[in-house]
Order: C-alpha cells, then structure tokens, then sequence
C-alpha cells in the first residue's frame, strides 16, 4: 500500500520565540502560530484526510484540531489519532533550557558548541546521543530509542483498517523530528541549513509493503506540495513501465 504522508509543522509557540528546547515540554501557540495553523487549514481546506495524526503535545493537538475545523472536503471530516510517537525527541534534563546554553553542554565536550557543529563533526545521530551523554539522569534520547519510537508511529500508520492504497494522510509533528526524517531518508540535494518553518509541509511516500528503512521517499522538505506532485510523480514512473 502506497501512502502520501503530508507533515505540518506545529504553529509557533512561545518556546521557540524564546529559543527554549522543547522536546516534550508544553508550550502554548502564539498569535504567529494559531495564523500558522489557520494558513495550514487554508491550504488543506478541501484535501481528504481518512485520517489526521498528530504529537500528544498541545501545540501539536491544537494545530491539529485547527486545520480539522477549516476541512471542508465532500467525503467528511477526517479522524483524530493522538499518539506519543509522533513526539519531538526527549531532551531529559535540558528541557525548557535555552537552545545555545544546551548543545554548547552536549557538544562541548567533543570540541563542537553548536547543533551544526555537531552534525558537520560528527553526524545528526550524535545530537542525541551527545544530548543523553551530558544528561545528568541521562534521560534524554538516544538516536537508538528515538527512531525506535518513531517508528512505531509508521507501525501504527500502516496498520490503519481505515487507510488504503493511494490515501493522503496528515501528520502534525516537530521541527527536529522533520530534521532528523530529512538527515536520514533525504536526498542529499535538499538544504538544510534552517529548521523546517512552523506551518510548513513536507511531503513524504510510504510505502508500507516496504521495509520501512527502503520504503519512506522525501518528495518535498519545507515548503508546499500539494496531491498534484504525488500523482505526476506516480503517471511518470507509469510511463517509464511501459
């Protein structure tokens, strides 16, 4: 079964205006981020979702619950699947912490100060396990039981009854967790210098009778992309069978 995979990006929160790592912490939308949210409704206002999933944090619940209200498509209104594996990663003790204080803590000691230091030195899995190295619990993620985790959310998407072959499905998630989909499953043409903007769209193709390590394709990475890209994409690799 083939999936079209459309993840939103929360609204702007309070912690992002304030730099603030927030994994699993809760932080309200701003005025920004309730627009975002509506600009995301908008531009899905007649697309058909069997099915919405999102994080269980409120800024991702809210936004959800937003771009659902403005859904006007003839089939109905989509369900709501909340679920903890759509979560950002966890970053433990470095919760609600300012971002620079943070990875300069995590880096630090392997001689990066910096998220892009990191990543340039030594790869985006060490972000994770840097970050649960300098936890004083270490109870932050690892890059480990990170993607084991989300993974369970693809698990949790293919056995959906409801979904069949050619669907279109909406996932509100995170900014580093649209990152880390990007470092792992992107091409190596996509940039990314800057996080994923909040209410932006990146487009995904599941297909779930694949291993999911061979069956996620990235179609497109902060920015939009509407059903149109999919099915020319899908009349191209047609055209190339015959």
């Amino acid at each position: 079964m083939m999936l079209h995979l459309h993840f939103v990006r929360h609204g702007q929160t309070y912690f992002n205006i304030y730099n603030k790592m927030q994994g699993w912490s809760n932080s309200p939308l701003t005025e920004a981020g309730i627009a975002d949210a509506e600009k995301a409704g908008e531009k899905f206002k007649n697309t058909y979702f069997p099915t919405v999933y999102c994080s269980d944090t409120t800024r991702a619940h809210k936004t959800a619950l937003k771009i659902i209200e403005m859904n006007e498509a003839e089939q109905g209104k989509p369900e709501l699947i909340m679920t903890s594996f759509f979560r950002e990663q966890f970053y433990g003790y470095y919760e609600g912490l300012d971002a620079e204080m943070t990875w300069s803590a995590a880096g630090g000691p392997h001689g990066a100060r910096t998220y892009k230091e990191i990543i340039e030195k030594f790869g985006h899995w060490a972000t994770r396990d840097f970050m649960k190295e300098a936890d004083p619990f270490h109870d932050a993620e690892s890059n480990e039981e990170y993607w084991d985790r989300i993974f369970k959310g693809y698990d949790l998407i293919a056995s959906n009854p409801n979904l069949k072959d050619g669907d279109h499905v909406l996932i509100i998630a995170h900014g580093n967790s649209l990152l880390s989909l990007m470092y792992r499953f992107g091409p190596s043409d996509f940039d990314l210098s800057e996080r994923p903007s909040t209410g932006s769209e990146t487009c995904v193709e599941f297909d779930t009778s694949k291993p999911k390590y061979e069956g996620i394709k990235i179609v497109s990475f902060n920015d939009d992309c509407s059903s149109k890209s999919f099915e020319a994409e899908a009349r191209e690799k047609a055209e190339t069978k015959v």
